[in-house]
């Protein structure tokens, strides 16, 4: 029994890393319970196929705009209705998950690589060189920041054609910046420290020295940035959507879904309700979990 306890009483600094990451996340009870509905909508979409009653662009044409089940004149067999063209709107809510979730994390992993890369290039390169990179990068990222968000993605779209694979460039190239400036102020503020300095001295290369030993202490505020651009990535697709400039009809996407259904906003308020909600409570949910991750990676946001 003093055995256990002594285990049970183990102090956090001694734990694995990931055991005190988990200790140090989970004291924020938002996080968590943001962390439990991401898993749950991660799991919706990647199980759409499989969970949704049925096909996203299957038409009911005796059915339209049939209210929720739990509204006067709603049917067990649609649970939250049908749209204007009888499509069953649970079925394209889950699939629409898969959609947003996909725009949301491409956005990030290819903001979060060109950003590594970016960001790192300014702060690789000595002389004349290095300055004329890092003035380059800096004054265009820069420039990307001085649009408003919005705007410069729907002139990306219109550049390009609205499509889903456009929609995913334009949100790319409106928070790139983002992860740029992250990892240069970042890693010029160790380039000054200590265990660079010595590793130069070793003979590190500058590819190594960069990968192997400077971004790895740079990881945390990009981990949470990357948590947290899912998010924004979600909204900014959804908004193109609703403009008509992002995922195009009959895909079923939460900002696509929101756009077909403006129109029934007073007669059939659900229609627009329900893809709202998903937005909300899946871009609350990342943000909760984001905050979480800042507490956890930063020592200095610990509440314990």
């Amino acid at each position: 029994m003093a055995e256990v306890a002594t285990v049970s009483a183990k102090p956090a600094a001694e734990l694995s890393p990931l055991r005190a990451f988990w200790a140090a996340f989970r004291e924020n009870r938002g996080a968590v319970a943001g962390l439990v509905v991401v898993a749950f909508v991660v799991l919706l979409a990647l199980g759409a196929d499989v969970i949704a009653p049925y096909s996203p662009t299957e038409q009911f044409r005796e059915s339209v705009r049939l209210p929720p089940m739990w509204v006067e004149g709603g049917h067990a067999q649609f649970v939250f209705g049908t749209d204007s063209l009888g499509r069953d709107m649970l079925s394209r809510l889950i699939h629409g998950a898969r959609v947003s979730l996909f725009i949301g994390i491409a956005v990030m992993g290819v903001s979060f690589v060109l950003g590594v890369l970016l960001g790192l290039a300014c702060v690789s390169f000595k002389g004349p060189l290095g300055l004329a990179v890092d003035t380059a990068v800096t004054r265009l990222m820069d420039l990307i920041m001085a649009v408003p968000s919005l705007v410069l993605a729907i002139l990306v779209v219109a550049v390009l054609g609205p499509n889903l694979f456009n929609t995913i460039v334009a949100v790319t190239i409106v928070y790139l910046p983002r992860y740029v400036r992250l990892v240069r102020a970042s890693a010029l503020a160790e380039l000054g420290k200590d265990y660079v300095v010595a590793a130069r001295v070793a003979g590190v290369g500058p590819v190594r020295l960069m990968f192997r030993t400077v971004l790895p202490n740079c990881l945390s505020p990009l981990i949470v940035q990357a948590a947290l651009g899912v998010s924004d990535a979600i909204l900014e697709a959804a908004a193109l959507g609703f403009l008509g400039l992002g995922a195009q009809p009959p895909t079923a996407e939460w900002g696509t879904m929101l756009a077909d259904a403006r129109e029934f906003i007073r007669s059939d308020p659900w229609m627009v309700t329900l893809p709202g909600l998903a937005i909300l409570v899946t871009v609350v949910s990342i943000n909760l979990m984001g905050d979480g991750l800042r507490d956890a990676l930063d020592p200095k946001m610990r509440r314990s």
